[in-house]
This record gives structure tokens, sequence and C-alpha cells, in this order.
């Protein structure tokens, strides 16, 4: 039930996985609408419930938003994120002032195309980026035909016509605001928001008709004062094209376009030429450049290489007046940007002043404490109790009031004492400080936090064995050329050698040749498969290879648009063919954590993005390759996800071969770090001897692996691992927007 004073507000709008989104939140009826300007863009919203369906992501909830303050958005697959911030960016949630500038990663296309159809077929890279800020563009269109028409001295009425021209261009754009706001209100605002509809719609037919009328009947005295008016909107659009910083608009997007890994020719190519990934990458540099009071970014680091994300992270940190909410996969970034962490779990949002890492660490420190406290209050309760009991007896039997006395004093001192010890300020417990209000008890009961069950993955320990020894593959000055090209071979003597057991990371840029790489490891020599220029490749005349490549997942989408009914267990059954039963695919997609009605009646096509990677994976598992290729696996999957993986493959005895931008999962699966010693800021503590007892998934019996960095066509060994080489790729990154700067 809404509380006295406060107003319900709801939208509906539908959701691209099927069903409605119904979002609610409290309002006051005070609360600032459409047209207010409110001088601070902090956002709180109460009471925020958000449903997809007949699904609860959301329940009375708070959301609060700090401004200029940068937040990370983290929990499991499926608990409404990317709904979320969507809600956000679409203006569904209630509350939040029509006036604050939100934008959402991805929105800037999605109007492009709205508009347009498609990207313009002879349009640059850069002039899509610019394009992409229509607000930016009005202006600066309305700045050039105001100032056309004004400095027209042959045609007296040229600025009437271009005032009123605007004029009605920007009354259509509010009567389309107003419309989404009238269908998104019940009550007595939305009644309301009818009447403002209402008023609008007839100022929209006068401007229709001024816009209309013929020049010579209108009056000299209405011809001054709109000539006036022009003269007064060509000032106030200047002024807004002078607060924009509009004429570093393309310094700027250069800046971005080369920070995100395009190069100069590239950035003044066609935009339709863009293959799928950099189209993402000129999305976020789409918004990146424009100026927002909220920006929202789900999953941003996608497809881009480690020098960009370092780039971005620091281009992130610099925002200093924008407020910026983002989710993502990848741990280190997330602890990069995150002044704040929002946790979305069992449908309520909660807020901590830290990164994901950090929050780990305290919320696993803070349970410890809590446990030992509440057993030692136990086993002391225990003993009182106990001590109560006898004295009681005791009284009973001799008639010893004094022994009654001693009971009642003890039972006293079990209700004063027994429950939390430290007041709110971390000091000492005091009652009429620490437990306003009316409780049962004197002292409040000790919580020790819950946590949600970790996510398990379960693979099969170890592969068929291989009857006989030797390396799984074998690469002797490998080099390769894409036929018909005269340029720099992709990859020139190319040496490396993969065992039984091994752990081997690929990095490098992204065009490096990493893929190509790989699919000569997996193909060469197969019908179709790859063929190196020059060099020899063996492999073991009975290994098996497991590979999943950076578009398993697109790849199980496209199948799941063209056979909308098939489900996981039957796309896997048919993948990996007939000698699998169904009891077989239950099992390997039950280990990794999809069960009943999920793998068997919910189509594959509505599957999260996580779902699909294990459904990918499961296709590998059958039976367990020897040698496991794992192309940006973590992409899809939250961090809960992401360790139950690494501790997964921390016990598989295969050999594994990671290729990832990801520093903390190469760390932890390639090199062999613990994923509990990786939390920033507090390492060293009192508290890491005893952490190191309660990882002992470091120690598998696994060697630590290699990391190579493929580089100009040359595999290098890294000996100091994924630490050196992002120190290299922050060098590269403090490098790719000298050549815009230089220019600027």
């Amino acid at each position: 039930m809404v509380r006295k004073g406060k107003d319900a507000a709801a939208a509906v709008e539908d959701h691209p996985g099927g069903g409605h989104v119904t979002v609610t939140a409290q309002q006051s009826r005070y609360a600032l609408d459409a047209v207010d300007a409110p001088a601070s863009k902090e956002l709180l919203i109460k009471d925020l419930s958000i449903s997809v369906a007949n699904r609860e992501l959301l329940s009375r909830t708070t959301l609060h938003l700090v401004e200029a303050r940068h937040y990370v958005l983290v929990g499991r697959n499926g608990t409404g994120k990317s709904t979320l911030l969507k809600a956000i960016g679409d203006g569904l949630v209630p509350g939040i002032p029509w006036s604050t500038r939100i934008l959402l990663l991805g929105q800037t296309s999605e109007a492009a195309d709205e508009e347009d159809g498609t990207m313009r077929l002879n349009e640059t890279v850069l002039q899509h980026v610019l394009r992409s800020d229509r607000v930016r563009e009005r202006y600066v269109r309305e700045a050039k035909m105001l100032n056309d028409a004004i400095e027209n001295a042959v045609d007296p009425m040229a600025p009437v016509r271009v005032y009123r021209r605007i004029d009605h261009e920007r009354l259509a754009l509010r009567l389309k605001e107003s419309h989404r706001i009238a269908e998104r209100r019940s009550g007595a605002r939305g009644k309301l928001a009818r009447k403002e509809l209402i008023k609008l719609e007839e100022r929209f037919e006068a401007s229709q008709k001024r816009l209309e009328e013929d020049e010579g009947d209108i009056d000299a005295l209405v011809l001054s004062e709109e000539t006036q008016a022009a003269v007064d909107l060509l000032a106030g659009v200047q002024a807004s094209l002078e607060l924009m910083d509009a004429s570093e608009a393309e310094a700027k997007a250069r800046i971005v376009l080369l920070g995100l890994g395009f190069k100069e020719d590239r950035i003044d190519n066609p935009a339709a030429e863009l293959s799928g990934g950099w189209r993402t990458r000129c999305d976020l540099a789409c918004a990146l450049t424009q100026y927002a009071d909220v920006l929202l970014l789900d999953e941003p680091t996608n497809f881009l290489d480690l020098p960009s994300i370092i780039w971005l992270q620091d281009y992130i940190r610099g925002l200093k007046s924008t407020t910026v909410l983002i989710t993502t996969h990848d741990r280190d970034f997330g602890d990069a940007v995150a002044e704040e962490l929002i946790v979305l779990r069992n449908q309520t949002l909660e807020t901590f002043r830290g990164n994901l890492s950090l929050y780990e660490r305290e919320r696993w420190k803070k349970a410890k404490y809590l446990t030992k406290m509440k057993d030692a209050q136990d086993k002391q309760k225990k003993h009182i109790e106990k001590s109560i009991a006898g004295n009681i007896k005791a009284a009973l039997e001799k008639g010893d009031d004094k022994k009654l006395k001693q009971a009642a004093s003890r039972k006293k001192k079990l209700d004063e004492r027994m429950g939390v010890q430290v007041g709110i300020k971390g000091g000492r417990f005091k009652l009429n400080r620490d437990l306003a209000g009316y409780h049962t008890s004197n002292r409040a009961e000790i919580e020790i936090p819950d946590f949600d069950p970790p996510v398990k993955l379960a693979f099969p320990h170890q592969p068929p064995e291989l009857r006989f020894p030797g390396a799984l593959v074998s690469l002797e000055k490998v080099s390769y050329a894409y036929p018909g090209r005269k340029k720099v071979p992709v990859l020139s003597d190319i040496d490396l050698t993969i065992h039984e057991g091994d752990r081997i990371g690929l990095a490098g840029l992204n065009g490096s040749g990493k893929t190509t790489l790989v699919s000569l490891i997996v193909d060469s020599g197969e019908q179709g498969g790859l063929v190196p220029t020059s060099g020899t490749i063996s492999r073991h005349a009975r290994v098996k290879i497991g590979r999943f490549s950076q578009q398993s997942v697109e790849e199980m989408t496209a199948i799941a648009s063209s056979e909308p009914k098939i489900t996981a267990l039957r796309h896997v059954m048919d993948a990996v063919g007939g000698e699998m039963q169904e009891k077989d695919g239950r099992q390997v997609l039950g280990c990794l954590g999809l069960h009943g009605q999920t793998v068997s009646d919910v189509p594959l096509l509505l599957l999260s993005g996580g779902q699909k990677v294990r459904v990918a994976l499961a296709k590998l598992l059958w039976p367990p390759p020897q040698l496991l290729i794992l192309d940006e696996v973590t992409t899809h999957l939250d961090a809960d996800t992401v360790l139950g993986l690494v501790v997964a493959l921390k016990e598989y005895d295969g050999a594994i071969l990671v290729v990832t931008h990801d520093r903390f999962f190469m760390r932890t699966v390639v090199e062999g770090e613990s994923p509990h010693t990786l939390a920033p800021g507090v390492h060293g503590s009192e508290d890491e001897a005893d952490e190191s007892s309660d990882s002992e998934d470091a120690e598998t019996g696994v060697a630590p692996g290699t990391v190579y960095r493929l580089a100009k066509g040359q595999l290098k060994k890294l000996e100091g691992g994924m630490e050196q080489y992002a120190e290299i790729a922050a060098r590269t990154a403090a490098k790719l927007t000298k050549p815009a700067k230089a220019n600027s």
C-alpha cells in the first residue's frame, strides 16, 4: 500500500525478449515534472519495482545515484541489470525529471536508424559519431539557418520563415514527449498530463497555420516582433553551443575513436563498412562524445582490447561532472572505475562505497567476525542458562532464596548482554542510543550476512587417455599470410608446443593474429581449414580439441532464430551427434548449471547470454577434449559465474589455451593465482594469513602456465606474465590519442 501523500507512478513498455516491462515507483506530489530543471542532477527513486511479464526483478527498493559519482552495477545473470539500465534510459522510471539528460549505450545508433533508416552509405566513422549527437546537430543546423536568414538583406521575410519553422519543429519534439508522458501516467497526474497534451496540440495546430500563412497577410508589427525573436533565438542557440563546447566536438570525437582502437585512416572511412565488433566500438564512441547528466554503459568493454580498456577506464575516471552507471564482466575494469558499487540481489539494490573486490573481502571479513561473535555468545549463553537451571533446582530442593536471587540476576544478565556488542559508530553499545524504538530484547540480534550459494560449474577432471605420449600440438617456424595480400604476414616464425596439462595464455591487440593462430591449431590439415604459408604443424593422432570462440554465442543465436522451437538439450544433442542420449545431455548441461525445463522446454532463443555460454561449453565437453581453447569466454558471464568457471578450470586436467583481455581471468586460470587474494587495496592485511587457508583451490597440482604476447606477427613469452602485458598495454593506451592531440 502506498503511503499517504505519495503517488505510485507506473510505466509499461514491451520487452525485447517478450512480455511487458512494468516499472513503478513512489513519487511525491511535489516531485519535479518534465518541465522542471532541478539544480541538482541527483536521482533518488524510492519503492522502485520492475517486472517483465509476470516475473518481478526489483521489488520496492531504492535507487540512489549521487551527482557525478561513478557506479558499477553487479548481480548474477538474469537478475535484471540490463533491464534496469534500459528502463532508466528509456524514461520508464517515474520520478526522474524529464529535463535530466540520460544516455544509454546503443541508443544513439538506434535513434540514427529511426531517423535515417540505416547508416548513410558515404558517411565516415567520424561523421557518424558527430551526427549521433542529435542535440548538438540540431543546434548547429538551427544556428546556420537563423544566421543565413538574418544576414539575408534581400528577403526581409527570411528570418520570420526560419523562426516559425524552428519553433514548429521544437513544438513537434515537445508534443512527442508529451504523448509519452501522458501514456505512462495514470490517476490525477495522468489527467493533468493529458490536459497539458491537449494545450500543446492546440499550440501545434496554431503553429502549423502560421507556417502556412501567406506572407502578404503578415502584419508589420508581427513581422518586427518575430524578426527580433529570430535574433534572440540565434543568441540562445549560440550560447547553448558554447556551453556544449561544440567547436571542439570533432577533435573530441577523434580522440575518443583513437582511444577505442580506430586507426587514423579507418576514422575517415565509410561507417557502413564496419564489422560487428567495430560497429559496437563506434556506438561506444557515440555515447562517450555526447554530453549527458547520467551515462549508462552496459558491458562497454565488449570487443575492446586491453590498451583500449585501460584508455576507457582512465577516460571514465576523468568524467568529473557526469554520473556514470556501468555493468561489466571485466573485474579489473570494474574495480578501476567504481567509486561506489550497486549490488542487485534478492530483488533489491544494495550500495557499497568501494569496488567489487573490496566489497567481497569486507563482506567476508564481517561475516567471519560476526560468526565468531555469535558462536562465543551462544557458548556463553548455554553456560549461563545451565547455571540458572542449576540455581533454580538447588533453590527448590533446599529452599535457598539466595540461589533464586542468583538465578534472577543471571537471567537479567542474559537478557541485557546477549546480542550486538558494538554501537552504530563502532564504539561500545549503548541501549538508549543504539536501539531506539520498541524491541523484544535489550540488544539487537547478531545477523550474519547471508551469501548466495557459489556458482558451481563442473568439468570432467580427466579427458580420455591418449594411449601413447607426445605433444598435443606443435608449431615449428609457422608463418601465415592471407592469399592475395602482399602485406607482412599475419604470423611469422611461430614456435609453440602444447603438452598435456599445460596452461597457455595468449594476449595481444585485436587484429594481431590471435584468432588466425587458434584457427591454425584447430583446423590445420583438415578439409577447408587454414594451411600455414610456411612451417609445420603437428598434432597428436588421438587429440581432441574443443574451441569456444568469440562468435559461439552469436552463432547459437542465429541457429535459434532460424529454429525458434529448438531447445538447449536438442541443440547439444544435435551438435554432438547420435551417440549422446538425453540423460547424457541433461547430465553435462546440469554440471554447467542448466537444469530441468530450462534445457528441455525453454526455447534456446530466450536463454540469456550467460546461459548460451554454458550451452556452448556443454558441446565441447562431450567427451572432454585434451586441449580446451577458450577465446573470450567471459564476455557474457557475471562475476560470480566467472569465479565458478575459474574454480572448474583449475580442477581440469586437460591442457587449456586462453585468449582473453580479462586480466583477472588470465591471472587466475593461466598463472594460477588464487581469486581470493586479488582484491586491490587490502593486500598485506592481518587477515591475509587466515584467508590463505580458505583458498585451497589455489593448490591444484597444476603448474602455473605461460602467457605469450602476439605482436607484429611474432609470438613472445612474457616473463612477467599478464602483469607485464598490462604495463605494455598501459603505455600503448597513453599513446593512442597522441595523433589527434597533435592535430588539435
